[in-house]
């Protein structure tokens, strides 16, 4: 059974299990586009990618199927493979003057499905939306105050140009350096400042190498570094998170963890490594980013459950997560459901709200993806995916309003204002 609560602003939040939407408001006091005909939006969404292996022949392709008059945004998912400098060259010149932002993956959702090593992205133009973008630096030394200031400088540069109503029909994307370790607390502070506005996001990815990961902004790619997108737009949209891991009666109480390296040292009082491994019934030397996608943990905030998802057994037995952990934290052994019907089910209550999506961007786990191949699933989900116009990336952890989650989907679906 679905519940339905209603936020401060009138957004309307639908909650069913593993699903979660948030609804904008539509009240008639939201910002306007400017007097643009909404009956001619659907004509300014465009996608494309490219299996180029060179960059600058990659961003060439990209560009030939993307580009249009008057873009107000391009955002691209590469692969860690490219050259980051060559490939922000050529997309300095392939976009001059055109806001674009972008980031590195564990792998790319591309218009026909789950893709590795290639480039991806979308172009929106200022007739479908208004967009505005800024850079957050040194995640190393974040404090909250930063991130309150670069939501404040974006919300008064979208004022400008939209309306002071714009808050009721915009939204967040966030990108973030995944190796940073900062999530949680960016989130925390970009949350406080957007208020109602919703947010989703991913956390760059290096194709498992857990090395370096990039964002892209102002021409050029960053580490330790976040970017924060604010769309306005008259198209239906429905920001949504899914996952197809709940909470199981299988419980297991942190007793020993570093939050700030995200590294977990005892479970029941046990060494972690060995302790996990014994509860979902293997060795120690078992143990691998496979397992680990399919036995996630999950921790319940607010009666829903959220996973945290491991990311690897260390040579010591103990274990690194890819989401924020403590002490005295209560997780259980997560229990999947069918992750197809999942995800075809969130695709179809998001078309029977808002009709069928012109464009979903999505951010998904690549844990996700690994247990996908695990089953067999990949090329089912990935057509799935296709049907539904997602374009997005694997991530080293997502991220939905005020939550960095992991082993989880989620994203924007942008409807057509014709409906």
């Amino acid at each position: 059974m679905a519940e339905t609560v209603m936020g401060s602003a009138g957004n309307t939040i639908l909650r069913a299990p593993g699903v979660y939407f948030w609804y904008p408001a539509l009240s008639e006091g939201g910002a306007s586009l400017g007097g643009v005909d909404p009956t001619s939006m659907i004509a300014g969404i465009k996608r494309g990618f490219s299996q180029q292996k060179g960059a600058r022949q990659a961003v060439a392709e990209l560009r030939a199927q993307i580009q249009q008059p008057d873009p107000a945004l391009v955002v691209f998912f590469c692969s860690a493979d490219y050259d980051r400098d060559e490939l922000a060259a050529a997309m300095r010149e392939a976009f001059p003057g055109m806001p674009v932002v972008g980031c590195t993956t564990a792998g790319e959702i591309t218009p026909v499905g789950y893709r590795k090593g290639t480039l991806t992205g979308i172009s929106l133009s200022r007739q479908v939306c208004r967009a505005e973008a800024v850079l957050v630096e040194q995640l190393d030394t974040f404090a909250f105050s930063r991130g309150l200031d670069a939501v404040r400088s974006l919300c008064s540069s979208m004022a400008t140009a939209a309306g002071p109503g714009f808050a009721a029909r915009s939204f967040a994307m966030l990108m973030v350096d995944g190796m940073s370790g900062a999530e949680d607390a960016v989130l925390s502070a970009l949350h406080a400042g957007l208020v109602d506005i919703p947010l989703f996001g991913g956390s760059a990815g290096d194709d498992l190498a857990f090395r370096r990961t990039f964002v892209f902004k102002d021409g050029a790619f960053h580490a330790n570094a976040a970017v924060l997108i604010l769309i306005h737009t008259a198209c239906p949209f429905r920001v949504f998170k899914t996952q197809h891991f709940v909470g199981s009666d299988v419980k297991m109480v942190i007793t020993g963890a570093d939050p700030v390296k995200r590294v977990v040292t005892e479970i029941n009082a046990e060494p972690a490594g060995r302790e996990f491994a014994r509860m979902v019934g293997l060795r120690v030397a078992e143990l691998s980013p496979m397992i680990f996608a399919t036995h996630p943990v999950a921790v319940k905030v607010g009666g829903a459950d959220y996973v945290r998802s491991i990311q690897k057994v260390n040579p010591d037995g103990s274990l690194s997560f890819f989401c924020a952990i403590d002490e005295g934290l209560v997780l259980s052994v997560g229990r999947s459901i069918d992750p197809y019907d999942n995800l075809r089910q969130v695709f179809a209550d998001i078309e029977a709200e808002i009709g069928r999506p012109q464009l979903i961007l999505g951010c998904e786990c690549v844990l996700r993806l690994l247990e996908m191949e695990r089953r067999d699933l990949k090329e089912r989900m990935g057509d799935l995916l296709a049907t539904n116009g997602v374009v997005g990336f694997n991530t080293y952890g997502e991220q939905f309003n005020a939550m960095h989650v992991n082993q989880t989907f989620t994203g924007v679906a942008l409807g057509c204002s014709q409906r």
